[in-house]
Formats: structure tokens, C-alpha cells, sequence
């Protein structure tokens, strides 16, 4: 596990959990206001978690040759997870606001 160093693994490490973080508290948004584009955009951050936990899972173990698939992977999935982002955040973009400005 020496593949990096200590405070590059404690970015590593809080980067993934807040990113699970964020994952949870947009899905939970969404639920609670039954805005649907919110929960999407939540499923569309799937692909970027699993990209940095590739990324992590490789480094874990010293940068194995036999594990070069995950860099691969890494990769793929963060073509797929910029995408879906994109398509999420346009979700949001798009979905009817509700105007409270009317609201007494």
C-alpha cells in the first residue's frame, strides 16, 4: 500500500466518502421534494464513484500489473460518468421550478 503517500491517501479516501456523501443527500432531496431529475442526477454520480474506486483499489495494491484492467475501467467509467452527469445536471436544468414568489 505504498503506491502513495499518507496525506495523498486521506485526499483519496475523503474525496470517495464525500462523493457517497453527495450521492445520498441529492438522492434524499430529490425523494423529499418528488423531483425526479434530482434522484436522476443522483444515479448519474454512480459512474464517476466507481471510477475513483478503481482508481483507489489499484493504488491499494502497489499499482499491480495483474489489476491493470482497473485503470481500463477507470477510464470507461469516467467517460460514462461525465456523460450521465451531463445528462443528469440538464435534467435538473429542464425540470418545471416551483415559483414560491406567489406563495403567502
Amino acid at each position: 500500500m505504498n503506491a502513495l503517500s499518507f496525506p495523498t491517501w486521506m485526499v483519496h479516501v475523503s474525496s470517495v466518502l464525500e462523493w457517497i456523501m453527495a450521492i445520498w443527500l441529492i438522492y434524499t432531496y430529490g425523494q423529499l421534494t418528488d423531483d425526479k431529475s434530482w434522484t436522476a442526477l443522483s444515479w448519474g454520480m454512480l459512474p464517476s464513484l466507481v471510477s475513483a474506486m478503481c482508481a483507489c483499489t489499484w493504488h491499494f495494491f502497489d499499482n499491480a500489473e495483474s489489476l491493470e484492467w482497473l485503470v481500463t475501467t477507470q477510464a470507461a467509467t469516467t467517460v460514462i460518468g461525465n456523460i450521465t452527469l451531463c445528462l443528469g445536471a440538464w435534467w435538473v436544468w429542464r425540470s418545471p421550478k416551483i415559483d414560491n414568489s406567489t406563495a403567502e
